[in-house]
């Protein structure tokens, strides 16, 4: 193989590329390239055109060439409008670019030409060669249809196989990389071999694209016939009046189309819109059969939100919004720790217990916000009806879903967090029971189809975060009570409301009031005796009332008095804003009595002081009890004293001593209802000083219910009470010894200044209370 090299101008060409024996003419319009093309008409009229390998670059090197093109001869060149000339060339040979000479004010380059070797190719090859390509041209040409008769006259009617794949390389449209691979042969079997592939593959795309195109053409005769069905139904519901039914259907199969859910979903939704669309839209069944349709597109069925996985802002989230509330916050932030580790965890169904007020509700939307879920509010407070759950069935007039789906409607997605406000009140009457009806939802074994008699396809409620609320358990059947995690929200202490209204309430009523905290300020003092002051209760919206109403009297006053411009509520002036304080603590008797005795109390505002007053008279044996007593309070008291009875020996207390006297047991606030067992050791021990004449330590309460035999059984609302008794000036309290353990949970904050002693029986309890 000989070769030489020339040195000729280069122009670089876009998106095309020129093979030896084609005629040409392209237009240009880059400065170098018209330099180039004038350069050549001076020399010998000859080119170098190489085809640039992205056509975006303005200024090609040699790096943004390919390495083999094609020397041509200008036959001819015109000047158009617009700064182009329009060149025709004629492909004399392949060649390859070698160096680059210079780039400025054009491309000159070094160009190797490579004379092609001879290749002996045998009658029988030649003719097998020739017949191969032939055949794969004739199917090429039946399968493309486009050619130019010339061309396909030239190639049947030649024998010449050199020339037919000249011709083939100039006429079949290819692809840039085609030609390139051409080019790059160096022999003319190799490039017949080239040529053979390129054929039989441009053969194979030509066939899938019309076997798509056949397809898609089918789908397009298919809609067009369905388009003219709908068209003639269209017509014919407008003769008999029923136009608005075919726009609704459209419309819901459009909804339907873009409907996250199962195919066994869709498929059950697109048969209720064939049924509706064969049903006439006045009639009362069309009416059941458009809400049904329109309640099963609304649903959530697989579309989900995405959740903040980020524990670290979960944490801030809840911090910032609510102060204390520590294990529920704990409980959150492990349920996200494991869905993080896990990256699927089942959701918990919690319920929160605790007195009104104490932030049940609100922390539900805290944990909504820090988790990145929808929220949404179900009250069943009163609810009575299990449709109520479960939804009506269809069959009814008026019939609608329960409250469950008609909550993930409003959500919009599966996984939201749904609240339970009051779930303790629910009720059951002839209709049904609704805390059965909750059994499913609450469960996460069972919820994942939980079916709603109004839809009556299953719906998977196993995503949703359930949050319940309630004030106590007692009235929550045992059933239910089991399917949720307990999380126990006790009374907040004054600390804790200190921080709560000064953090939170305050800047809450200031803004609900149109004040800023420039207008307006309260002292640490003032805060601290509305507080003890003016409200009584285990939570804070008392409180909140209170900060309220001292926001509504600032404004007014801002507004009566233009020159004031703040504010200062303190200690001092408190009564102008809130009156008189209401309520007065029930401090500790400042000396020791006989026959009474401090006990202590869980009310559902929080924890009390029982002042328990005992009196002993001649008589016939009576007991009397008063104050408004329970029937469990009644017992308690007869079971102490009956206790004291088998122990009247030890104490010198005569035989015919309880026959011959009454006892009078008073409970003072007579108007307040009172039950329970935990103060049987308390009414025993007033019992029992008033007999004896000898008076009880009055720094002392205690609580802890009482048998026959003298034991100390546990109570429950310790917190609240310790705290009751902390605000009354108690020094030591007296609790049964199995609440040693409730006792260790309860804040420092607490139990510090108190004397807390745990009690197994009686005996310890005189022990610590009677004076010495």
């Amino acid at each position: 193989m000989s070769e030489y090299t020339r040195l000729l101008p280069v122009v670089a060409l876009r998106n095309m590329a020129v093979m030896p024996g084609m005629l040409i003419h392209f237009d240009v319009n880059r400065k170098m390239s018209m330099e180039a093309i004038e350069e050549a008409m001076l020399s010998n009229q000859q080119v170098m055109l190489v085809s640039q390998i992205d056509p975006e670059v303005e200024t090609p090197t040699k790096l943004d060439l390919y390495e083999m093109g094609t020397i041509a001869e200008i036959k001819q060149m015109i000047k158009l409008p617009g700064n182009v000339v329009r060149v025709l060339v004629t492909g004399l040979e392949r060649a390859k670019l070698e160096e680059i000479v210079s780039e400025q004010p054009f491309l000159k380059a070094n160009v190797t030409i490579e004379e092609e070797p001879e290749v002996e190719l045998s009658e029988n090859e030649r003719e097998g060669m020739l017949r191969g390509l032939r055949d794969l041209f004739d199917v090429y040409e039946v399968e493309y249809g486009k050619l130019n008769k010339d061309i396909i006259r030239q190639v049947k009617s030649s024998k010449d196989l050199e020339k037919i794949v000249e011709q083939l390389m100039i006429h079949i449209p290819m692809t840039l990389e085609d030609k390139q691979k051409l080019l790059r042969c160096e022999d003319f079997v190799e490039r017949y071999e080239q040529l053979a592939a390129i054929l039989a593959n441009e053969i194979e795309i030509i066939r899938i694209k019309k076997e798509m195109q056949n397809k898609v053409k089918d789908k397009v005769d298919k809609n067009q016939k369905d388009y003219i069905m709908r068209e003639q139904l269209k017509v014919i519901r407008e003769e008999l009046g029923e136009t608005n039914t075919a726009s609704d259907v459209e419309q819901y199969r459009e909804k339907l189309s873009q409907l996250i859910a199962s195919d066994e979903t869709k498929e059950k939704i697109e048969k209720e819109i064939e049924r509706f669309a064969s049903v006439a839209s006045s009639s009362s069944e069309g009416a059941v059969a458009r809400g049904y349709v329109e309640t099963l597109l609304e649903l959530p069925w697989d579309k989900k939100s995405e959740d903040i996985k980020d524990i670290h802002f979960a944490n801030k989230v809840l911090n910032t919004e609510h102060y204390g509330l520590t294990k529920v916050k704990e409980r959150i932030l492990e349920f996200l720790a494991v869905r993080q580790i896990t990256e699927k965890g089942d959701s918990p169904i919690i319920c929160l217990v605790g007195p009104p007020g104490t932030g049940k509700t609100s922390i539900a939307r805290s944990i909504a916000k820090s988790l990145g879920k929808e929220y949404v509010r179900i009250c069943l407070g009163g609810v009575r009806d299990e449709a109520e759950i479960r939804g009506h069935r269809r069959t009814y007039v008026g019939a609608l879903p329960g409250r469950i789906i008609t909550g993930l409607k409003q959500a919009k997605v599966k996984n939201p967090l749904m609240l339970l406000d009051e779930i303790d009140k629910v009720g059951s009457d002839q209709k049904g029971d609704t805390a059965s009806a909750l059994l499913e939802v609450l469960d996460s074994e069972q919820n994942e189809h939980f079916v709603d008699h109004y839809v009556e396809i299953p719906v998977d409620l196993s995503e949703v975060l359930f949050i319940a609320t309630a004030n106590t358990t007692q009235t929550i059947p045992r059933p239910l009570l089991d399917r949720m995690e307990i999380i126990e929200i006790n009374s907040y202490t004054e600390v804790e409301k200190f921080h709560i209204a000064k953090n939170h309430l305050f800047a809450k009523q200031l803004k609900k009031n149109g004040l800023t905290k420039s207008q307006l300020s309260i002292s640490d003092k003032a805060m601290d005796r509305i507080i003890q002051g003016y409200t009584r209760e285990a939570g804070v919206r008392t409180l909140e009332r209170r900060l309220g109403e001292i926001c509504r009297k600032t404004a007014r006053q801002l507004l009566e008095n233009e020159e004031l411009k703040k504010v200062r509520v303190s200690d001092k002036n408190l009564k102008d804003f809130l009156g008189n304080e209401k309520y007065q603590r029930d401090l500790a008797n400042k000396k020791p009595e006989v026959g009474i005795v401090r006990g202590l109390a869980w009310t559902s505002v929080g924890g009390t002081t029982l002042q328990i007053e005992v009196n002993t008279m001649p008589g016939k044996g009576n007991i009397l009890l008063t104050g408004q007593l329970g029937d469990v309070m009644k017992e308690s008291a007869q079971t102490g004293i009956s206790y004291i009875r088998s122990i009247g020996p030890e104490y010198g207390i005569e035989d015919d001593y309880f026959e011959k006297h009454d006892i009078h047991i008073h409970i003072p606030e007579g108007a307040t209802p009172k039950d329970g067992p935990s103060a049987g050791i308390t009414m025993a021990t007033a019992v029992l000083s008033a007999i004896l004449n000898e008076k009880v330590r009055a720094e002392v309460a205690m609580t802890g219910e009482i048998t026959l035999r003298g034991h100390v059984l546990p109570i429950g609302g310790l917190k609240e009470k310790l705290l009751a008794a902390k605000l009354a000036g108690i020094q030591m309290v007296l609790i049964p010894a199995q609440n040693k353990a409730d006792y260790e949970e309860i804040e420092k904050e607490v139990t510090d200044g108190l004397s807390v002693v745990c009690v197994e029986t009686m005996k310890d309890v005189l022990k610590h209370a009677m004076c010495k």
